[in-house]
């Protein structure tokens, strides 16, 4: 991995997306911006997905990450609501994609356990790694916030690309 590396970690979802950046130099992690991307229900399915997609370009833009990592989708039990994140999931590869940016995904398991060791960890464990890893002072507002935070450390941990 160079000796300077920034990821771009995000959490996908539809009414609620986490993302964060962080580089690292050597050992050392720095978090060059995080926050949550909301939509509506009142605003047009079209709209929120270009919502999604021109927050996350103008991201891309502001920071030029080395690399983007996404969290896979899991099961869930509503169906609407899963389609709604593949669909925004297919926004973000494109993004990738067209501005040629290597792109890793991650399950669930792999982050519990590239962040506490641990497949099963509750999202309470996940959330004191990463801010006893991060040296945060508080947790994130929103958990999709922490959320990507530790995707974006488990694409360091894991490098599974040439960076």
């Amino acid at each position: 991995m160079a000796a300077h590396t920034k990821i771009l970690g995000i959490d996908p979802g539809f009414g609620r997306l986490g993302y964060s950046v962080i580089s690292r130099e050597g050992n050392n992690y720095i978090v060059e911006c995080l926050g949550c991307l909301e939509t509506y229900n009142n605003t047009a399915y079209e709209k929120r997905l270009l919502a999604i997609g021109s927050g996350i370009k103008k991201i891309i833009r502001e920071q030029n990450p080395d690399a983007i990592a996404l969290e896979k989708i899991y099961f869930t039990k509503n169906q609407k609501t899963a389609f709604k994140v593949a669909e925004a999931r297919g926004i973000l590869i494109y993004l990738a994609a067209q501005n040629k940016i290597p792109l890793m995904e991650f399950a669930p398991l792999e982050v519990k356990t590239a962040i506490c060791g641990y497949g099963k960890a509750d999202k309470k464990q996940v959330q004191a790694m990463v801010k006893m890893l991060l040296k945060l002072e508080t947790i994130p507002k929103y958990d999709d916030t922490t959320d990507a935070l530790a995707i974006t450390l488990t694409a360091f941990a894991y490098h599974k690309i040439g960076l």
